[in-house]
């Protein structure tokens, strides 16, 4: 899928489902450029590895930390209730593999759990260091990110400079 596609049936939708306040070309930058950087946007399966959906969450931490976070966990509790997912780290983590809706919620929930404001678009370096804090790589690619992050600001281009 084009990232124009993905916004349009995974990330739209996973916005809907959430306070409008969470919705923000910022957050839409750090989305796209999060599942570049993961999977490409393709892999929904992390090649060798336990993570699951475009986000590549893992159940241990990054869907179990939404569930539990008190900043996330009642717009995670919406979230699967929309969703028609049981609110258990393994529900969860099962269905992130094949419903891109719930999985773009649960990447923009994660990022809400970070006390620090969402990086304005263009900021490459603190954009790198949120994803390192909230997604925890266990083996970080700084040298993809600038790419991935620049392909995301070319999608939100047009809304950009309006």
């Amino acid at each position: 899928m084009s990232l124009s596609e993905i916004r349009a049936a995974a990330i739209a939708p996973a916005l809907a489902l959430l306070p409008a306040r969470m919705n923000s070309p910022q957050a839409e930058a750090m989305l796209l450029a999060i599942g570049l950087q993961e999977s490409g946007m393709i892999h929904r399966r992390q090649i060798g590895g336990p993570a699951r959906g475009i986000f590549q969450f893992e159940q241990g931490g990054g869907v179990r930390g939404v569930l539990r976070h008190p900043a996330s966990r009642p717009h995670a509790l919406a979230v699967c209730d929309a969703r028609g997912v049981e609110p258990t780290d393994a529900s969860v983590y099962a269905t992130l593999e094949h419903d891109d809706i719930l999985a773009a919620a649960f990447a923009r929930l994660l990022l809400w759990t970070d006390p620090a404001p969402l990086p304005a678009v263009g900021e490459v370096a603190r954009s790198w260091d949120l994803y390192v804090r909230t997604w925890r790589p266990g083996k970080p690619h700084r040298n993809r990110w600038d790419a991935c992050y620049a392909q995301a600001m070319d999608a939100l281009a047009g809304e950009l400079s309006t």
